[in-house]
């Protein structure tokens, strides 16, 4: 008997997620350029549908990167703290500030104008690699320091890394993941509107996932520009 899978449009007449092939045809049925997947998991298929097809897109292709997905290493033991693999087990590549955890990954967002072209990303700190990077889009700062943060928490979750820290040096976005909201008052219109269905998924994976990561905000006063930071000040 074959396993039950599960299916998310992203794009399509009524985005969802679907368990059945022959609802996720209706679901895109007709609709040009439609986006969807099947996923083996009922968790999965949430969490994809949570993250958006650009950002799912992203960290998809940052996983096929096998330097990449050395940077963030998989839990193979199942255990609810981090473990590094064998490959791993080299001295930090980047010098980190006394007191800073370099098993964490660190998140920082950067905007060319306000609001203007708006990138995103996070660094596994043990290595100093890029994990995922998401952008340019038309959006703020805050939007993207707080999509970064949740990126990073279902990066996180799907890898079973479930108390590896995330360190943000953004006040407003930790916030904001506290309460599940994106409280931009950036105007929803043609522009944006991209942007503004990240934010829903964002806002929906945060009220349908719990996690245990730390949230911790970056000293940027005694420790300089967080790891993440894209360096263009």
């Amino acid at each position: 008997m074959a396993k039950q899978k599960f299916y998310v449009v992203w794009d399509g007449v009524e985005d969802g997620v679907y368990t059945s092939w022959e609802a996720c045809q209706e679901a895109v049925k007709g609709y040009s350029n439609a986006k969807y997947k099947s996923f083996k998991t009922e968790d999965e298929a949430e969490q994809a549908f949570a993250l958006g097809y650009e950002a799912w897109k992203e960290q998809e292709d940052s996983m096929k990167d096998s330097q990449q997905v050395e940077a963030m290493p998989e839990n193979k033991k199942e255990q609810t703290d981090a473990t590094p693999d064998e490959n791993d087990s080299q001295e930090p590549m980047l010098k980190l500030p006394d007191g800073a955890i370099n098993e964490a990954i660190a998140v920082d967002a950067a905007c060319s104008g306000n609001p203007g072209k708006m990138e995103y990303r996070g660094v596994y700190l043990r290595t100093g690699k890029t994990i995922f990077h998401f952008g340019p889009v038309f959006g703020t700062n805050n939007i993207g320091e707080f999509l970064a943060i949740v990126h990073g928490l279902a990066l996180l979750k799907q890898k079973n890394l479930l108390n590896l820290p995330i360190y943000s040096d953004s006040v407003n976005a930790q916030l904001w993941v506290r309460k599940k909201k994106c409280k931009t008052t950036l105007e929803r219109n043609e522009k944006t509107e991209q942007l503004f269905q990240m934010i829903e998924r964002a806002e929906k994976w945060l009220k349908t996932n719990s996690y245990t990561n730390p949230i911790i905000k970056w000293p940027t006063d005694k420790w300089g520009e967080i790891p993440a930071d894209f360096g263009r000040k």
